[in-house]
Parts: C-alpha cells; structure tokens; sequence
C-alpha cells in the first residue's frame, strides 16, 4: 500500500471519542483536534471511533459534526468517516440527483473501481437509496455515454494482468474498422473492447493498434468521439496505460482553470489516501512541476486547507 493516511498504533479509541466530543463541546469548536483525530486513524479506526462515540455520549458523531461545521471543511471530514464504498456510492448518487448530472465522479469511480468494489458499491447504493444504480444511470444520462456507464456496471470487466497479444491485434483491428476505417463510427464496437477487456490487455490494444494504423488510439477516439462518452474512453485508457497518473490528472483537473472544483478534489485526495497518495502526489509534482500540497495550499484556505494538507503529508 503506498498511501498517506495509516492506521494509529497506539490506538486509544475512548480517547479519540472524547477528544472529538471535548472539540465540539461549549462555545466555539477545536478544528485542530477534529482534525488530528480524523487525519491520525485509518478509515477502519475511524468506524469504530464512530461506533464508540454514539455508546459513550449516546449522539450520532455525524450529526454532531454537521451542527458544527459547514462548507468543504465539513465535506472532507464526512468524507473521512464514511467506508470507501458507502462514499463511492453517495459520491455517485450526489452526481446524479443533483442538478444536471457531474459527469467526473461517474466516470472516476465507474472505470476505476474492481468488479468487487462495484458490486458492492450496488449494493449499498440499492440499500442506502432503494433504487438499482444501473436503474439510476440510465434514467440519467444517455446515449453512447449511458451505454458505456451500464456496461461498467454490470462489474463484469475481465480481470487479471496477462495480456494476449493475438487479442490485442484482434482488438486493434475491431476500433479501427470501427472508426477510422469507415465512414462514422460504431460506438458499440468500441464499446465492447474497452469495457471488458483488462487494463493490461488495453495498455497491449494501445499498442497493436499503434502498429495497426501508426496513429496513437487516444487521438483516435478524440477524432472519432465527443462529450461525455470521449472523457469516459480516455478515462479508461488513461487508467490502463498509469493509473496513478490518471488519478494526477484528474486532481489537476480539479484545480486548474478558473476555480476549483471542491467535490472532485475531495473524493480523490479521500478515496486513494490509504491506497497510493503517497505514488500519486510523487507524480503530481513530476507532471506539473509544482507539489500537490503547494497546489493545494493555493487553492484552497482555513480549516479546508488544513485538513486536505494533513492527509496529503
């Protein structure tokens, strides 16, 4: 595991109950103690911190902390204290229950997330909202773009981290007679090839497609796509050719330009801090000459930026 965020050895979780109700207690509240406790324990110690905290003080700690904070700084603490899949699955349902639909959080988690984590992302999302996700996606987006997000749904993606290259010709040959080589596109090939195959058997499809045509299959698909179902192909390609950096990518993304999207930024910088923040802010700092923290420290200000920089160092 190469992320930022460990488990506490020296694990007191009485301790870390009472020092969360002391920070909210009387007037005012200690945000540097809510955030040491959240930032110092593992999202496992944190469940159990929350557990403990509704026995001894017979309160929800999640209500207390809402009646406390606001704004981005309290997202990021809610965020901490939710288990990564139950978070996956509010992050999708905010995207699509809100006003138009967040294209970012579908596609980040939908292409990157195991058969198993989707499966149990569905399932939580059907306990937690009563609804089918695929139920859900589908009657909030459409076209190529709805195609493609219930093909990753269905979490039957082949896995593994062989590659054959006979299928990766194959493969080359069924986008390019699908694209470049004909007049319009049919997206259903496409389709088919990069939701099902491994992330390897796509990085050698990258290849054989190269050595196909001599044309680079990113360019390709953003020749031969638009919207919402092109960003979620080159997701899938940025995935398979370096994860992490696509992870670099997609927080840089959330910075840059005018403004800065708070929602996307959290859910990254939460999601990968106990799986590999620590590779993917080394590669931050390589692709954009600037550290993550610095980016961050910029970009954001008060209790907000405090707790970001303490999961990120």
């Amino acid at each position: 595991m190469h992320g930022t965020v460990f488990p506490k050895d020296d694990f007191d979780c009485e301790a870390a109950c009472r020092t969360l109700k002391e920070a909210m207690d009387g007037l005012g509240t200690n945000e540097s103690d809510i955030i040491t406790v959240l930032t110092s324990h593992s999202n496992a110690q944190r469940q159990e911190i929350k557990e403990q905290y509704k026995q001894l003080f017979g309160e929800d700690l999640i209500d207390d902390l809402k009646s406390e904070l606001g704004g981005d700084f309290e997202d990021v603490c809610l965020a901490l204290l939710d288990p990564p899949r139950v978070y996956d699955a509010h992050e999708l349902h905010r995207a699509i229950s809100g006003a138009g639909t967040s294209e970012n959080p579908l596609i980040e988690i939908m292409v990157t997330r195991t058969n198993e984590e989707l499966e149990e992302i569905k399932e939580i999302y059907r306990t937690e909202y009563e609804v089918e996700l695929e139920d859900d996606l589908k009657s909030d987006t459409s076209g190529y773009f709805r195609r493609m997000l219930v093909s990753l749904c269905t979490a039957s993606r082949d896995e593994g981290w062989w590659a054959d290259p006979e299928l990766a010709a194959s493969d080359a040959q069924r986008i390019y007679d699908a694209g470049e080589g004909q007049a319009g596109t049919d997206e259903c090939e496409i389709n088919s090839v990069l939701c099902q195959r491994t992330l390897p058997q796509l990085q050698a499809t990258l290849v054989a497609y190269q050595e196909l045509t001599g044309n680079d299959l990113r360019e390709s698909i953003e020749s031969e796509t638009s919207g919402s179902v092109q960003e979620g192909y080159l997701a899938i390609l940025d995935a398979a050719i370096d994860l992490r950096k696509y992870f670099a990518k997609c927080i840089y993304n959330s910075m840059a330009g005018f403004g800065t999207s708070d929602s996307d930024l959290i859910r990254l910088i939460v999601s990968r801090s106990e799986v590999d923040l620590e590779v993917v802010k080394h590669i931050f700092q390589e692709m954009y000459e600037k550290s993550l923290a610095e980016w961050v420290s910029d970009e954001c200000s008060g209790d907000y930026k405090r707790i970001l920089l303490a999961v990120i160092d």
